[in-house]
Formats: structure tokens, C-alpha cells, sequence
């Protein structure tokens, strides 16, 4: 079944890459095959935790001279917050294989590697 599937796709692709009304449809630069290897990118980090309580102590301080002794309040509702944030990373379950549903760059290569695809054009 997976091969009628396959037939079809080909003919569907040798159709787009024929003439039609004297132009060609579809005329590839490149040749039309996955390659085994991804763009090796950076996954997106979460959100930033305590940017408000960062941004108080920091006005405080350029108010104050950076006299730390003035925006003590300040910097022990920074530091809560900073262990609350570490507190909760530490209870969420780590999911290290798997992101946001999608593979890491490199976890990916290697299972391309692992299995490659043929290297042969529609």
C-alpha cells in the first residue's frame, strides 16, 4: 500500500515537472531529496524569571548611589524570587530528549545518520 502511495507522489511530481502550456511548473535548483543531516540551531530557552524584581533593585540602586545597605528590601525580594524560580526549575520534570515536541539538532542528525535516505531524485 505504501507503494502505491509512492507511485503516486512520483507521478504527481513527473506531472508538475512537465511541460504544461508550453512552460515548465516546477523547475528545482537542487535536487529534490531530503538531506541526512539538520541546521544545528539552538533551542528557544523558557522565559526570564524576576525581571521585575531586577528592575526595582536596579532603580533603587542608580537612585541611591549603589549604596546597597539603602535597597536592602529590594534585593531580599530579588533573592526570594531567585530561589522561588530555582525551587520550581528543580520540581518540573526534566525533559531532556525531548522539547516542546520536538527533537534536539544533533538527536536528530544522528538519527537521520543512523537511517539515511536515498539519495536518488523523484
Amino acid at each position: 500500500m505504501a507503494s502505491q502511495g509512492g507511485v503516486a507522489f512520483q507521478e504527481k511530481v513527473s506531472r508538475l515537472l512537465g511541460r504544461q502550456q508550453g512552460k515548465p511548473v516546477l523547475k528545482p535548483n537542487k535536487a529534490l531529496a531530503l538531506k541526512d543531516t539538520v541546521a544545528n540551531r539552538k533551542m528557544k530557552k523558557g522565559e526570564a524569571t524576576c525581571i521585575t524584581e531586577i528592575s526595582v533593585m536596579m532603580a533603587c540602586w542608580k537612585k541611591n548611589n549603589f549604596v546597597d545597605a539603602q535597597c536592602s528590601n529590594e534585593m531580599k525580594a530579588f533573592y526570594t524570587c531567585v530561589e522561588k524560580a530555582q525551587a520550581a526549575m528543580k520540581a518540573t520534570p526534566k525533559q531532556t530528549d525531548i522539547q516542546g515536541g520536538r527533537l534536539h539538532p544533533k538527536q536528530a542528525t544522528t538519527l537521520l545518520k543512523r537511517f539515511p535516505n536515498h539519495r536518488t531524485e523523484v
